[in-house]
């Protein structure tokens, strides 16, 4: 999708404004949103289009003869075509439209991995994935004999470069990679894995759940097999994803899943299933949220994409200089190349107590494993507290955290 011109844009400190959620008081204090890894907040433009859907046109799609079920479909496919574009993916038959990363990467488990892999096989992952992005890899590889392989990292939090070459053999069969970890925020070097994999006939799979809100995404620039994300990451709402598929894989994979909408025609001798890409999206699908999806994808690009990331970079780097200032800290995860996330601790207090204690201040920020235990237990780490950005936040909030964080250290002293 064609990005607008500078000159038309608002300013990203201005998009603040766009979320109601963020103009309020949480225990008495203005709220500080520093969870956007987690879900990020949706603007006023994706909570109006979904209520209008609500109010309007609220049908279901594709089988409807009716003026509802038209319109339901028309904005429907319309927001397809819209995340199509958005990625730059060649066709709007490569979009399949599913209910989360976790259901992408299932999809690919299960109707890609299981019918071809067998015993001595290998799927390539790295130690940084999020459990989204190692489970299902754990249960195809039971359910196949194959081997779940695990490219090791440093103690910055970074892809062990030598390392992963020398696994990165001809009997790996996929190579599952996250783009930007949830936990730390480390940027894997994409763009010199992915040559490297193709060489070797290796199809790759990208969980880009934390590298679509942060940066402009090509698919084909990447040349990946598969590309998942969220739409709750991406200020859309929740229950809502993407699986992007090379077709001519896509094509030759089976049904992940049976029922309605992913058939042409049924009878007790047997099935005719439907084209791409509705042969992987069974039953009545997330409309309303598939639709307010497509309209946070016309506020991304309303805001740009570039003017995103620069805004980010610039807004990280703030963020970690005035935590690495404040006293009994340690930053988990230093790597040279981050996006957007910073974890921490502080002294020996338990990260959900520093996040309660930040809580009453009117901050909040996430604690735990972030669904990335093998990254906590590399650094020896039962948790962090992690502060994740987004387009919304500014110099306030980094501020506003490190008050709290202080406050918190003169609590527990």
């Amino acid at each position: 999708m064609t990005q607008p011109q500078t000159s038309d844009l608002p300013q990203v400190a201005d998009c603040r404004q766009d979320f109601p959620a963020l103009h309020q008081d949480v225990r008495a204090h203005a709220l500080v949103y520093l969870d956007s890894a987690a879900s990020a907040q949706q603007p006023m433009s994706v909570i109006e289009t979904v209520a209008d859907y609500q109010r309007r046109d609220h049908a279901n799609v594709h089988r409807g003869v009716h003026t509802l079920s038209h319109r339901a479909t028309d904005a429907y496919e319309g927001a397809r075509d819209k995340i199509q574009s958005f990625i730059n993916a060649s066709s709007r038959s490569e979009i399949v439209l599913t209910s989360g990363t976790t259901e992408s990467i299932n999809l690919v488990a299960q109707s890609f991995c299981r019918p071809r892999l067998e015993p001595g096989d290998k799927v390539l992952i790295t130690h940084l994935e999020h459990h989204s992005n190692i489970v299902p890899w754990q249960i195809v590889c039971e359910q196949t004999g194959a081997e779940l392989v695990v490219a090791p990292i440093n103690t910055r939090g970074e892809l062990d470069m030598d390392a992963f070459d020398r696994l990165l053999t001809d009997d790996v069969r996929l190579l599952a990679i996250a783009q930007v970890s949830n936990a730390l925020g480390t940027i894997i070097p994409l763009r010199d894995i992915i040559p490297k994999a193709k060489s070797l006939g290796i199809a790759v799979l990208v969980d880009g759940a934390q590298g679509v809100p942060h940066m402009q995404i090509d698919v084909q620039e990447l040349d990946c097999d598969f590309y998942a994300f969220s739409g709750h990451k991406m200020f859309g709402p929740t229950g809502t994803g993407v699986l992007f598929g090379k077709e001519s894989l896509l094509d030759a994979m089976p049904p992940y899943q049976g029922g309605g909408d992913m058939i042409l025609e049924v009878s007790f001798d047997g099935t005719i299933y439907n084209e791409l890409p509705y042969k992987f999206e069974a039953g009545t699908p997330n409309i309303s949220g598939v639709i307010g999806l497509g309209a946070a994808i016309d506020y991304l690009l309303s805001v740009g994409m570039s003017r995103i990331a620069q805004h980010e970079e610039q807004l990280l780097a703030y963020l970690t200089r005035k935590l690495g200032e404040v006293e009994g800290i340690r930053l988990i995860g230093t790597a040279a190349e981050k996006a957007s996330v910073q974890s921490f601790l502080v002294d020996d207090i338990h990260p959900h107590d520093l996040g309660t204690i930040l809580d009453h201040q009117g901050v909040a920020i996430r604690t735990g494993h972030h669904c990335a235990m093998p990254v906590m237990d590399f650094f020896g780490v039962a948790g962090t507290a992690r502060a994740s950005l987004a387009l919304y936040n500014n110099n306030d909030d980094v501020d506003r955290l490190v008050e709290a964080v202080v406050k918190a250290r003169q609590i527990f002293a």
